[in-house]
């Protein structure tokens, strides 16, 4: 059985189980040592296995009581020292008790208790000495044996502290990651949310609008009828388009060449599928539009979009016009309409709605702003400012 097997099988061992093993194996080799002592020095008796059995049954609280199974057991090193055994199994118990001290301790308490072991351990040394011709080895030795289990004790505490460490290192990165996964899933949500907005409820509303142009023309003009007819069957067809291409991104197929972003070349597009209605478009451009990035080339369709189908729906507007400036860096749009009252181009009051929070959203994700809000005079202004620096690609 490899050690990697063995190990979680000693640590499902009971403590008191533990404990008990622990102190039947030091009471064999301590009492074996205890047995046989040198001819010349005095030999065992009832105090000696006296002794033996108090640092024994010490050893089984030493979870529990660490300090005074230290205390217990180092007396009765000293007690066998001072009696005139000798041997290197003796110390053994309080060997043992001193690791306990210092792998169940913290660092403070594992230096106060080796000065002191040391201290004792020294004087019990020199004063056996004296008296016995120093069996018990040099007095610098018996400083320095005692230091010996605390530290490999504070060895063994310390690692495991690190380990504990590293262990809750990786569940707070695992929980982390678990954070970063549930809010990109939410940003994705968010954006696939606004993606099927912009998508249904802007042509929806542009195939509406283009409808009732085909049925008040249906008797009188056949051919505005018959245009007004195509537009709304083309602008199903970009629908559809665009609709299969957020699907396709969300069954992450790589087989399927991405479909190309709608941008400002598309706005004259955009802008006809409007036209016809009781709302009358114009459309301005100023300055040179290549290579801007194609997440600002989205942002400006999509504002437009939800700007113009606001127009549309909720302004009772006449004429609205969409204006788009590139001036160095900068890339401002705006779409202004003539719209009675104020708050002409918003929602109406508990209708809720998306739209401007979603043009928010796209232009601060491209790192710009959108503002809006009532003129002077009368009319509704949306204005949004994008960076107009080239991409890449596009230089």
């Amino acid at each position: 059985m490899t050690f990697e097997r063995l190990l979680p099988r000693v640590r499902a061992v009971p403590p008191i189980t533990a404990d008990l093993l622990v102190a039947a194996g030091v009471a064999l080799f301590t009492a074996s040592d205890a047995a046989v002592n040198d001819p010349e020095y005095r030999q065992a008796d009832a105090v000696t296995w006296l002794l033996v059995a108090v640092s024994v049954l010490a050893l089984v609280a030493r979870r529990r009581r660490p300090v005074p199974v230290v205390v217990i057991t180092g007396a009765a090193c000293a007690g066998w020292a001072l009696y005139g055994h000798i041997g290197e199994l003796l110390n053994l118990p309080v060997i043992v008790a001193l690791y306990t001290v210092a792998v169940l301790g913290d660092r403070r308490r594992t230096v106060w208790t080796g000065a002191v072991a040391a201290v004792v351990s020294g004087a019990v040394a020199l004063r056996v000495g004296h008296d016995v011709a120093n069996p018990q080895g040099l007095p610098v030795l018996e400083l320095i044996w005692p230091l010996v289990p605390l530290l490999l004790g504070e060895a063994v505490r310390t690692r495991r502290e690190l380990l504990r460490e590293y262990e809750a290192r990786a569940a707070r990165a695992e929980e982390d990651r678990e954070r970063e996964a549930a809010r990109r899933v939410h940003e994705e949500r968010v954006r696939i949310a606004r993606e099927l907005h912009d998508i249904v409820a802007h042509t929806v509303t542009a195939m509406t609008v283009q409808a009732g142009v085909a049925l008040d023309a249906l008797d009188a003009r056949p051919e505005i009828s018959r245009k007004a007819m195509r537009q709304v069957r083309d602008s199903g067809r970009e629908a559809v388009r665009e609709l299969r291409a957020t699907v396709t991104v969300l069954r992450e197929r790589d087989d399927e060449p991405p479909a190309p972003v709608p941008g400002i070349e598309g706005l004259r597009e955009l802008v006809e599928r409007f036209e016809g209605g009781d709302v009358d478009l114009v459309m301005r451009r100023e300055g040179e539009f290549d290579g801007l990035s194609p997440m600002v080339e989205l942002a400006v369709h999509r504002i437009v979009q939800e700007a113009l189908t606001n127009v549309v729906r909720h302004s009772g507007a006449r004429r609205a016009a969409v204006s788009l400036v590139r001036h160095d860096d900068r890339l401002t749009v705006e779409i202004a309409n003539d719209g009675a009252g104020e708050g002409a181009g918003e929602l109406p009051e508990g209708r809720g709605g998306f739209g401007l929070i979603g043009m928010r959203e796209r232009a601060a994700a491209a790192g710009g702003g959108v503002e809006y809000g009532p003129v002077p005079g009368g009319g509704f202004l949306v204005r949004a400012w994008l960076p107009a620096e080239r991409s890449e690609t596009g230089s």
